[in-house]
């Protein structure tokens, strides 16, 4: 009996999964929206929305490293994610002046949580939108709290038309692996971060 429960429980917890894995917040006005690396053009088109609802003045972007140094190597000519993130959003109606491109590089999602906080010090209410993927906004939640929490406060979104199924994530390859990228990520940052980016 006690075998029984447990593989249902196990079941259970396996099929609930992807939607566990989301965890966002309701909108509300911040001093920024930030537009987490990757998944272009999906995460950009969802900051110029909330942008245009007036929750924020400002539009920030991380400047990552990759591909961009592996294909300067190649004599590969890659203006950056954050040049075409940028293009988007003014596509989509943000001004110019309310798009800022935050330094230093970033290598994953830890070091965009350290940039992102590092740039709220100077904000009047130190509180900033995140859009990402729907499915990485627990583990997103999770690096603020560990890394930026003391920076000031994160309303975590994801992308609203994202086509990520948390109800049956295991029946595409995509969402399937989304689903393990984020749970391995988490249990990394549930320990601590003992694994570094690879190099």
């Amino acid at each position: 009996m006690v075998a029984v429960a447990l593989v249902g429980f196990i079941v259970a917890g396996f099929l609930n999964l992807g939607r566990w894995l989301i965890r966002e917040d309701p909108l509300e006005s911040v001093d920024a929206i930030a537009v987490l690396s990757g998944r272009m053009p999906e995460r950009a088109l969802e900051a110029a929305r909330i942008y245009k609802q007036g929750y924020a003045p400002e539009v920030w972007l991380t400047h990552a490293i990759e591909p961009r140094e592996t294909l300067q190597k190649l004599s590969i000519r890659y203006i950056g994610e954050d040049e075409y993130d940028k293009e988007i959003l003014l596509h989509e109606g943000v001004p110019a002046s309310a798009v800022r491109v935050l330094g230093p590089p970033i290598v994953n999602t830890a070091d965009e949580m350290k940039t992102i906080g590092r740039a709220l010090q100077t904000t009047p209410h130190r509180a900033v939108i995140l859009v990402t993927s729907r499915v990485h906004t627990r583990r997103t939640r999770k690096l603020w709290n560990l890394l930026s929490y003391q920076e000031g406060r994160a309303v975590v979104r994801g992308v609203s038309d994202d086509p990520f199924d948390a109800t049956h994530w295991w029946k595409n390859t995509g969402d399937a692996l989304d689903v393990v990228r984020e749970f391995l990520g988490l249990l990394n940052a549930w320990a601590g971060l003992p694994l570094k980016p690879a190099s």
